[in-house]
């Protein structure tokens, strides 16, 4: 097993002092080529074809990370922030502790070379706000990234949030991913993950798509999400995920759901689960969300 890094606040560094018309070119190239293969099994192209296309830049802007063309000095201190060796140190540490977790049951991993990195995220952006600051990608196995408002309480959440993504990489490598994947899968993985990160580093480290929801209105939450199940498509799915306020963004069909309202269900779907059943999550991470769902009907309840 190999965890390898895209160290970005040099490349950041380099954008902020290049001319604007260069800014793009680095960003493309020197920070997102390495996760090439990510971009692929997403469609997403480096640059577009043909003028105002969709590209990296646009859709790493609609999930909340830094566009090049706002990297300028004003960001200095949240790059010299992120420039901390430690930091690197500490999220290395946890996606290897996070694999080898695996390992250690006698779960052989499929893939064995890992690329992560660490961007700036936009402060500004509506994906960035309603997730206090932090967010993180790891859905395709190899590729592992994060995204953050630099400040002490976000950069002491990445490690946590590094373990979560992790658990989503090593499950991938082991339940196909598709197009049209259901609701199911959804809060099954995000459930597994969340509960995961909490294993390593404790429940003090759950994440704001879990405490924000209001524990009240669960019984509500829980009915229209047993409802949905089975619906596919992200367009359908991301009101019962993410909930109403992130679907009117997208312009997305809306379901009655406050924010992260499917992550929340997961989380207490997969924690009910382990208490019930007593297998360890590494194990529980790689099986399908029909046997989970199987074993936890009492949960909708």
């Amino acid at each position: 097993m190999k965890v390898s890094r895209v160290y970005s606040p040099d490349i950041y560094t380099k954008i902020m002092l290049a001319e604007q018309d260069k800014k793009d070119d680095i960003y493309r190239y020197e920070m997102m080529m390495p996760f090439m293969g990510k971009w692929d099994c997403y469609h997403i192209p480096l640059k577009p074809t043909h003028p105002g296309g969709y590209d990296i830049i646009m859709a790493n802007n609609r999930m909340g990370l830094m566009p090049p063309s706002a990297v300028d000095s004003s960001l200095e201190s949240s790059i010299d922030l992120l420039s901390d060796e430690k930091i690197w140190d500490d999220c290395q540490s946890a996606i290897e502790t996070a694999l080898s977790r695996f390992e250690e049951r006698g779960i052989e991993l499929k893939v064995t070379d890992y690329l992560y990195s660490l961007f700036l995220a936009n402060p500004t952006n509506a994906y960035t706000v309603m997730n206090e600051g932090y967010c993180g990608d790891g859905g395709i196995p190899g590729y592992i990234m994060a995204w953050l408002v630099p400040s002490k309480e976000t950069i002491k959440r990445l490690p946590s949030a590094l373990a979560h993504e992790t658990n989503h990489n090593v499950r991938y490598q082991f339940i196909k991913w598709t197009n049209d994947i259901n609701l199911a899968e959804m809060i099954v993985s995000e459930g597994l993950a969340e509960n995961y990160a909490t294993t390593i580093f404790g429940e003090e480290f759950l994440g704001p798509w879990v405490t924000k929801t209001d524990m009240e209105l669960m019984p509500l939450i829980k009915e229209i999400i047993h409802d949905g199940l089975e619906v596919t498509g992200f367009d359908n799915i991301t009101s019962y995920l993410y909930g109403d306020e992130m679907a009117e963004i997208q312009q997305f069909p809306k379901v009655g759901l406050p924010y992260c309202a499917g992550y929340a269900t997961g989380y207490y779907l997969i924690k009910h689960y382990l208490e019930k059943t007593k297998i360890p999550i590494e194990e529980a991470t790689i099986l399908p969300a029909k046997e989970i769902l199987d074993e936890v009907e009492d949960f909708w309840t």
